[in-house]
């Protein structure tokens, strides 16, 4: 997907349509991480979905002519524009949180690991 985001905002640019991805860096409270990755011990190092939300409206608020080709990880846009708390977004409050299975070895604010 990342690849095709990078094709994508080269290609489109000048038409001032921009093309970013967006990652999680922690699990996210899903459905699928609630029934295929480990219940409620899974949720409890999740953040919630709203993460996702609060950092690409950061993004979409960009001028797409100069905002496009990035490969961006959510905490890290909440971070670089001061717009929320990432404890904030936590499902328990000073929970561990678990490392997404797409950014092995970064360690996100706070974590400290199982």
């Amino acid at each position: 997907m990342t690849l095709c985001a990078l094709g994508i905002a080269e290609e489109l640019r000048e038409d001032g349509i921009a093309s970013n991805t967006l990652w999680p860096r922690t699990l996210v409270a899903t459905a699928a991480v609630r029934n295929l990755l480990g219940g409620d011990e899974a949720m409890g190092r999740a953040r919630k979905p709203e993460i996702y939300s609060d950092a690409a409206y950061v993004i979409l608020n960009k001028p797409s002519r100069e905002y496009t080709g990035n490969t961006l990880l959510c905490e890290d846009v909440l971070l670089d524009f001061r717009r929320q708390r990432l404890v904030d977004h936590n499902c328990v409050p000073g929970g561990k949180l678990g490392v997404d299975f797409w950014v092995d070895g970064v360690n996100p604010p706070g974590y400290s690991g199982p």
